[in-house]
């Protein structure tokens, strides 16, 4: 017996447009869109069904101008935002920690390459 399911819908509670019933908005959807994610690795990755990200990719398709100008916005308000001054701190901190963390990970690997060299 096969199962029926409703289309998803797509809704706004003045976040902008979402897939009903999830908190997932067309702006999630469309950043793996942009980087070529399959409909179903993006609804596995947000537990969606894939009729709910179909709904979501249609909707992107029929209001293209629009979603892409708030896409635009989201993205540059993201990019200028500035963090109070002691959580810039705590920031760059953890930056910094993770740069520090990285650069060992490199020298362990480039002294593991020397060394497989230098007894092979």
């Amino acid at each position: 017996m096969a199962i029926k399911t409703l289309p998803a819908t797509i809704i706004n509670r003045g976040r902008g447009p979402e897939i009903a019933g999830t908190r997932i908005t067309v702006y999630d959807v469309m950043d793996y869109l942009k980087h070529g994610w399959p409909r179903e690795r993006i609804a596995t990755l947000f537990r969606l069904s894939s009729c709910d990200v179909q709904a979501a990719i249609a909707y992107i398709q029929q209001h293209r101008e629009e979603v892409e100008a708030d896409y635009q916005r989201i993205l540059e308000r993201h990019h200028s935002y500035q963090y109070p001054a002691d959580v810039q701190a705590k920031v760059d901190r953890c930056r910094e920690a993770a740069q520090r963390r990285l650069e060992q990970i490199r020298q362990r690997r480039a002294d593991g390459v020397r060394d497989a060299q230098d007894h092979g």
